[in-house]
């Protein structure tokens, strides 16, 4: 990390960083830098911060100091002497008869050298023009040709959109525009409505092209063959943003219908031949119905203190959600509770009686196919009960001589 100051020069353009070099500067103040053109005023748009090596470009200049009242004195001067070099550079074009638009004039701080900015279609020959102009303002002159959009960045302007330049406030570079992004944001190709001042394509073309290649690719193109819930047809138009299309029905030649985009579906290959049935590929997937679990917690009855009763099993088992304890709100499973006694029928036994001996009457059969399966219990019949001796397989007895012979 490295303690910088961020600072713009004639409050336009690109932010520079420079070393603070011990000085305490502040945000909206003037400041007092040096630069390759040598000592230079210019506006702190933000004051002591630091920021990561990758974004430095070395070499990282000093500031020198805050600007004083003697330096804000000279800037005023500086800025009177740019107003009278402008028109006679003006004056010194029109007389060479040179093909070259004046831009803008620019007295370095210290005043040792004047720098114009002017545009042109080609090369121009202005060595003679520096001539006139060294003898004129006994300093160095120097000219730079820009082009169209590093024009509109100086002068500055109110774009079509009601604000400011983009190039003027805050663009660092000019990134190519091309006519495919405004092809991609379905915007007019008329060059009058996407060109800005400097006759360029406008840069905020570029701001939301990647949103516009990303829904592209979600909605069908214009003139595919689709199937909707109202049947198939053709796609006439296209609405990116709302992520809805428009289509004629093949069945019905009115005007399109606009439809969702989940309830169209593409068909792979376009319409088929005549004879050959649709295809059926449209799947509308069904909106979850909202049901009682999913209902906020302000819609579920309170729970009172009787409700909170645990068993012993249900400490032992992990802690139910919310919507568990929501259902047993519902009538569903609740913990034991003391329950009030109900009246006994005139049979003269309790309901609860009545289901113990159904259950032990469902149960007997089970116990006497069991018993039947697995035979008579083990030492049954026998002295001493118990577990039977195993006494392993009997002894064959020995085969007599002359058995199983023919005589």
């Amino acid at each position: 990390m490295v303690d910088v100051v961020s600072v713009k020069f004639k409050g336009r353009g690109k932010v520079y960083y420079f070393d603070p070099n011990g000085v305490k500067c502040e945000a909206g103040r003037q400041v007092v830098v040096e630069t390759s053109k040598g000592l230079e005023l210019c506006d702190c748009v933000q004051g002591n911060h630091t920021v990561t090596d990758e974004r430095i470009v070395p070499p990282l200049r000093p500031v020198i100091r805050m600007a004083t009242a003697d330096d804000l004195r000279v800037a005023a001067l500086c800025k009177e002497r740019e107003k009278e070099a402008f028109a006679i550079c003006e004056k010194k074009i029109s007389e060479h008869k040179l093909e070259m638009k004046l831009v803008d004039a620019e007295c370095t701080f210290d005043g040792s050298k004047i720098l114009f900015f002017f545009t042109a279609d080609g090369r121009v020959d202005f060595r003679a023009l520096v001539k006139d102009l060294a003898g004129v303002f006994r300093t160095r002159i120097e000219l730079r040709q820009i082009g169209v959009r590093d024009e509109a960045k100086m002068l500055g302007g109110i774009g079509m959109c009601g604000r400011a330049y983009c190039c003027n406030q805050f663009l660092n570079d000019f990134a190519p525009v091309s006519t495919k992004m405004a092809k991609v944001q379905s915007l007019s190709l008329n060059p009058a409505k996407i060109s800005g001042c400097c006759g360029r394509l406008m840069c905020c073309l570029r701001y939301e092209e990647q949103a516009y290649e990303d829904l592209v690719k979600t909605v069908p193109k214009v003139g595919s063959f689709v199937e909707t819930v109202a049947g198939y047809g053709n796609v006439v138009q296209v609405n990116l943003l709302r992520q809805t299309v428009k289509v004629r029905i093949d069945e019905d030649n009115e005007t399109p219908k606009s439809y969702p985009v989940d309830e169209v579906a593409v068909i792979p290959g376009g319409r088929p031949k005549p004879g050959e049935p649709l295809p059926h590929v449209l799947e509308i997937k069904e909106k979850p119905r909202e049901t009682e679990e999913s209902q906020d917690d302000w819609l579920a009855p309170p729970i009172f203190a009787e409700d909170t009763i645990e068993s012993p099993k249900d400490r032992e088992q992990p802690s139910q959600g919310a919507a568990s304890r929501r259902r047993k709100g519902r009538g569903g499973k609740k913990p034991a509770v003391a329950q009030p006694v109900k009246p006994v029928p005139e049979s003269g036994k309790s309901l609860q009686s009545r289901k113990e001996e159904r259950g032990k009457a469902a149960a007997q059969p089970k116990k006497q196919q069991q018993a039947k399966s697995e035979g008579p219990p083990a030492g049954e019949g026998k002295k001493g009960g118990g577990r039977p001796r195993y006494r392993g397989k009997p002894k064959q007895k020995p085969r007599q001589s002359g058995q199983g012979q023919q005589n």
